[in-house]
């Protein structure tokens, strides 16, 4: 048993995924468990069951040398004897995350990501100044080699860290490292891009897209949604700043390539591209009239993202919507159109909505509190913000 497993084994974590290193030679191997896969294209990775078998590189302790970091180069072995990276025991004591040998990276560029993804995992874990320093080399001058990795590798990482308990911290450590690009170029201008004006934000749209992915912490399409919604801000007139009127449209076709240049799956890229056009109504939805709520309603019905998208609206705009939301969403379900209304066509369904859209109209009034996940400070003044005049 080797890597995490051994790593989250010792420090009392969950142990999840088990994963297994074998000696010997393939041959051997196959010999034990005949109906294992290769999963490696052309490497010494083999799926048998749920466990993942992989190529020894030498012995047990010359494998420890090979991994990508310090504190997932520890195993055991069939006879439960422990072997290590020889700053295994002290980087696990001192919470440090460092590249297990000067060649990690070389060997396998996408290591360069998992040290990211490890920040946003264990964020009570520093980065070795020395590990720091080899990334940025490395995304300077190999910039050729990242872009080669295959999506599906990068993606993976990208949705372990959307999992994280401070899924922020995989950009900051990207961008620290000079490495957003090229597979998230839309955030490498994001920090020096306002928010928007104040009192809303006094923060850059990287800061503040930051702020709002960890406010949806444990909730990882929420998070994957936060991290979108405020992706067309880069679009912005620099003549039009720190407003960014209509960003919401701006940035449907940002979340598109993202998600697309990463192997994102299809749902998650459309929760997406709807969380961004909606999160701007999401952060009003008391204020707005009866027939944009019950439009609203239905495209996050459709969506399938209702729960994660009202998590966002909380972690942008301060206030909880939810509840309100589904009142207004069970009244519309228990309208029903007349006998003499049905099978019309087009004008059954405009109907239809009218008697939703008046439903919802007749309801009483909803005092919103705030979301659990609102940043600090107080929400905007629900007084004086309307449908037709919201801003950044």
């Amino acid at each position: 048993m080797v890597g995490g497993a051994v790593r989250d084994l010792l420090m009392g974590r969950p142990v999840h995924d088990v994963d297994l290193s074998f000696g010997g030679g393939t041959e051997s191997f196959l010999q034990m468990f005949p109906g294992a896969r290769n999963t490696g294209n052309g490497l010494d990775i083999w799926l048998s069951g749920a466990a993942e078998f992989t190529a020894l590189e030498g012995d047990a302790r010359n494998d420890m040398l090979q991994r990508d970091l310090t504190i997932n180069a520890a195993s055991f072995d069939g006879e439960g004897r422990f072997f290590c990276h020889p700053a295994f025991l002290e980087d696990m004591e001192k919470r440090i995350l460092r590249l297990a040998s000067d060649d990690a990276l070389i060997r396998d560029p996408l290591r360069l990501f998992r040290v990211a993804r490890f920040a946003a995992e264990l964020p009570d874990f520093s980065i070795a100044p020395e590990t720091m320093d080899a990334m940025r080399r490395f995304a300077a001058d190999h910039q050729d080699e990242l872009g080669a990795l295959p999506k599906e590798r990068v993606g993976r990482e990208l949705m372990r860290a959307l999992g994280a308990v401070r899924p922020s911290r995989f950009f900051s450590v990207l961008q620290e490292a000079g490495a957003l690009r090229p597979w998230f170029e839309e955030l490498a201008p994001a920090a020096d891009i306002p928010a928007g004006p104040l009192p809303w934000h006094d923060n850059s749209v990287f800061e503040h897209t930051q702020e709002v992915m960890d406010r949806c912490a444990g909730h990882p399409l929420a998070v994957w949604m936060a991290l979108c919604h405020d992706l067309g801000k880069i679009r912005t007139e620099e003549t039009m700043l720190p407003h960014h009127y209509g960003h919401e449209l701006k940035g449907v076709e940002l979340v598109k390539a993202l998600g697309t240049r990463l192997g994102i799956p299809s749902r998650w890229i459309r929760a997406g591209v709807v969380g961004t056009k909606l999160h701007m109504k999401g952060g009003i939805y008391g204020n707005l009239r009866s027939g944009t709520r019950r439009d609203m309603l239905c495209q996050l019905r459709d969506a399938h993202i209702g729960h994660d998208f009202w998590l966002l609206a909380g972690a942008d705009g301060g206030w909880d919507w939810e509840p309100m939301a589904e009142r207004d969403l069970k009244t519309m379900q228990k309208v029903h159109l007349p006998e003499e209304w049905r099978n019309r066509g087009e004008a059954s369904g405009q109907r239809l909505r009218a008697m939703q859209c008046e439903a919802i109209s007749c309801l009483p009034k909803y005092q919103p509190v705030r979301a659990e996940n609102a940043g600090p400070g107080t929400p905007g003044d629900l007084a004086t913000v309307t449908e037709s005049g919201q801003d950044s």
